[in-house]
This record gives C-alpha cells, sequence and structure tokens, in this order.
C-alpha cells in the first residue's frame, strides 16, 4: 500500500517528535507529502495550502516553519539576508538562486569542493556551511 501524503506528513512529524496538530499536519503533507524535496517560502506555502482549501493563516505558516527546522526536519536558507527558503532535504548540498525568477534550487554536491574554512572562534564548532550561487540569465 502506498503512503499517501497524509500518511508521509504524519511520519515526518513523528520524526521530528511534534505533535501532529491540524495546522501542522497540512502543512506537512503539503512539505512532503509526495516524497519529493522542495524549496519553499513562508509565502509560497501559503499559497499552497489556500489552494489546498486549508485555512492557515501566514503567520502560522512562518511559525510551523521555525518550529520544524528546530525540530531538524527542514533548514531556512537565507538569500539577501531579508528572503528565507525552507528546504526539505536535509544532506549538506549547495544551491542555485535564480536572480530573474527568485527561485531556488538544489546545485550538484558533486561538482562542489570545499577547502581552507577559517577556524572557529574559541569556544564553538562550526555547525555547517550554506553555499548559495547566484545565476543571473544572459
Amino acid at each position: 500500500m502506498e503512503n499517501t501524503a497524509l500518511d508521509r506528513g504524519t511520519e515526518w512529524l513523528a520524526r521530528g517528535g511534534l505533535r501532529p496538530t491540524r495546522q501542522r499536519l497540512s502543512l506537512a503533507s503539503l512539505l512532503v507529502g509526495d516524497g519529493l524535496n522542495r524549496h519553499v517560502t513562508a509565502e509560497s506555502l501559503f499559497a499552497l495550502s489556500v489552494e489546498s482549501g486549508d485555512r492557515v493563516s501566514l503567520a502560522t505558516v512562518y511559525n510551523t516553519l521555525r518550529a520544524f527546522c528546530s525540530a531538524g526536519l527542514m533548514n531556512e536558507v537565507v538569500v539577501d539576508g531579508s528572503k528565507s527558503y525552507f528546504d526539505t532535504r536535509m544532506d549538506d548540498h549547495p544551491h542555485f538562486y535564480w536572480e530573474d525568477t527568485a527561485e531556488l534550487t538544489d546545485a550538484p554536491k558533486d561538482q562542489l569542493e570545499i577547502s581552507g574554512l577559517p577556524d572557529a572562534p574559541e569556544g564553538t564548532e562550526i555547525s555547517r556551511v550554506d553555499v548559495v550561487i547566484r545565476l543571473k540569465r544572459t
């Protein structure tokens, strides 16, 4: 039997130790219900929820995305210091940011080579390195 979007959303929330409230289930089903990884903004996820007929406020979408990140289910990728994308793919990988469409997509991980990171200040450790490659069409 194939998992439904709701089943996938429920399992995903359980992996993060989150209680499956109606709003969380609705948004989780939109994010992982088809089994694919995606990059969303709060606004784009809100639009998807409206299209699906769910009643979830934009503030709830923001709060829920933050809860998903805190639970280790998503990563936040900040572009331009003011625009955040939320990524359901959790392994370390670079991103392309398409300036003309404001879209974030995965970049080939096997083609990126990082060498020579600076030492972390005393009493800290590097938790991750985000790489966003900005693209402009010619």
